[in-house]
């Protein structure tokens, strides 16, 4: 280990290497983060909202816990669903996930 701690301090320090060529691999990754994670990150989630403002009442939806069920009535941040059989549940706005209508159809058996 103290072999490796002496080699890292006899390299050679270079007085004329270019400051900006130090950084460019720092400033790499910087960019492949923004454009492949937390660009992608937003525009989900910016998507996701408008998703949830736009609902209105008789659209199908999915909660994030897995419940389907139908909008019956719509208030500022609480949603009521019919779920079936008359049953109808309270759920925060933030709780809707996405409309049903975006699923693939599903075969019967």
């Amino acid at each position: 280990m103290s072999n490796l701690v002496y080699i890292l301090m006899m390299t050679p320090a270079s007085e004329d290497q270019n400051p900006i060529m130090t950084f460019l691999p720092l400033i790499l990754i910087i960019l492949v983060f923004y454009f492949f994670m937390i660009r992608p990150q937003m525009k989900k989630q910016k998507d996701l909202k408008s998703f949830r403002e736009s609902v209105k009442k008789g659209d199908k939806v999915i909660t994030t816990g897995g419940i389907y069920g139908k909008i019956v009535d719509i208030k500022e941040n609480v949603i009521v669903v019919d779920v079936g059989d008359n049953v109808r549940l309270k759920i925060d706005k933030s709780a809707i996930l996405k409309d049903s209508r975006d699923l693939p159809a599903q075969k019967k058996f």
